[in-house]
């Protein structure tokens, strides 16, 4: 992997869970061994199943690995502000972003790291659309929601992406520390879009890179119809503020 300069790049993976502890400690091995310079940040929202315990017990055997412990369950998006703000105040030049339940491939992420150093981009995002469908195990009416929901996205917002609402991304520093995290309050679907909204509105290069999406053998999906009507919400949001250029 290239360097930044003449020192090996650092590199955080933001790893939100509530209740993962069927696939925790299987995943974050897999995600260390990715690439030189990588370190692994947990975001647990107080999982009863006891996520965070196996975690601890991790980190006695490895220093790349952190885990951020929240008092209760406050949302996919508010975990990733968390991680996100402590990538930026530890200088972290990479960060990457990522579900617990291995619907997202670790060995994706060598991918999405070519595209941030050889490429030049500035956020990577990981396309279940581009070129084609590439989503298993998902039941007909969820794929076709999601794939109205990007359509609609793009027709709203006018972002270029096949794929404005999948959770595999890869920032370059930089773009985070532009974002004005302390006012990001949207959760699932509505996070993934208006991140990468602001992103695309500041000048930052975006490329999608097509990933295959596996969802969850194991544990239960966090998917609400909340999620969906926030998105809705989000888009409006959006729209609005750029037309009066408040973003």
């Amino acid at each position: 992997m290239p360097n930044i300069g003449a020192a090996t790049p650092r590199i955080l993976v933001v790893i939100p869970t509530y209740n993962e502890a069927d696939n925790i400690a299987r995943l974050i091995p897999a995600v260390l061994k990715q690439a030189q310079g990588i370190h692994v940040l947990i975001v647990d929202d107080n999982s009863p199943d006891g996520t965070a315990k196996i975690v601890h017990e991790l980190m006695l055997s490895d220093e790349r690995i952190r885990i951020l412990e929240r008092p209760a369950k406050a949302g996919l998006g508010s975990a990733y502000v968390a991680g996100f703000k402590e990538a930026v105040k530890e200088g972290y030049d990479i960060v990457l972003q990522m579900d617990a339940d291995f619907s997202h491939d670790p060995n994706a992420i060598p991918t999405f790291l070519k595209a941030i150093f050889r490429d030049g981009a500035d956020l990577v995002l990981g396309s279940r659309y581009a070129g084609g469908v590439r989503i298993l195990n998902w039941p007909i009416r969820r794929l076709l929601l999601s794939y109205g929901a990007n359509v609609y996205t793009r027709i709203m917002t006018g972002l270029p992406l096949t794929d404005a609402t999948g959770g595999f991304k890869c920032f370059k520093g930089e773009v985070l520390q532009a974002i004005d995290l302390s006012h990001i309050r949207s959760n699932g679907y509505a996070f993934q879009i208006e991140m990468s909204y602001k992103a695309w509105k500041k000048g930052f290069r975006m490329v999608e890179i097509p990933i295959i999406f596996l969802d969850r053998r194991r544990g239960k999906s966090k998917m609400s119809k909340q999620i969906v009507y926030e998105a809705l919400f989000m888009l409006w949001k959006l729209r609005f503020q750029s037309i009066f250029h408040r973003l």
